[in-house]
């Protein structure tokens, strides 16, 4: 668990968040079974219930949990001066952003569609500013917006624990730049941005 994360937590409820987070970020939600996390945890069933009372509200800690951690995320990205920065942001969040794939992937649960809209609500405007810069797209904020949602979907279609690095990250940054260069000097950009 990250030290910047602000949910209120108590040192007993700590460790199981931790590992249902981990379980559901790399697993899905398939993989919370209190047994399960009882024995990754090493307590016994009856300490869950006695600090959740069941799964259902094990689960909607753990999505408050992310809220938090996406606010503090979002908070980074404002800060964030150049690509290299975001990088480092993504990667020190990796555990996150698989979280956060997971509930992409889930979203016919309607707890999971709230949670992905309430971190779009503060990660895209708090990244758009830097997204422009990244991409060259300064001067067209409703493009520059409009690239950032796309790539944001194909980013959570391709990440893994694997590809969450430097290299892969950089290559996916370049991969969007060259796209974007592709529109401008394609003389397309007037059609993506709705002028004429």
């Amino acid at each position: 668990m990250n030290s910047d994360q602000k949910v209120k937590m108590n040192e007993t409820e700590r460790p199981w968040i931790d590992v249902g987070y981990r379980l559901f970020a790399y697993n899905g939600p398939g993989s919370l079974r209190i047994e399960r996390i009882s024995k990754k945890v090493g307590k016994n069933k009856s300490s869950f219930y006695h600090l959740f009372a069941d799964l259902e509200g094990f689960i909607q800690r753990l999505l408050n949990f992310h809220v938090a951690q996406g606010k503090n995320i979002a908070i980074k990205e404002a800060e964030a001066k150049d690509e290299q920065e975001l990088i480092e942001i993504i990667i020190h969040h990796k555990v996150d952003l698989l979280f956060n794939r997971q509930l992409r992937f889930h979203r016919e649960n309607p707890d999971f569609e709230f949670c992905v809209n309430k971190i779009n609500a503060v990660t895209i405007p708090a990244l758009l500013p830097l997204w422009k810069k990244i991409i060259g797209l300064s001067e067209n904020s409703h493009l520059a917006e409009m690239v950032l949602m796309l790539s944001i979907e194909n980013f959570y279609l391709q990440i893994t624990d694997l590809t969450i690095n430097e290299e892969w990250l950089t290559s996916y940054f370049k991969g969007i730049r060259t796209m974007v260069a592709g529109f401008k000097h394609g003389n397309t950009m007037s059609n993506l941005d709705g002028s004429v």
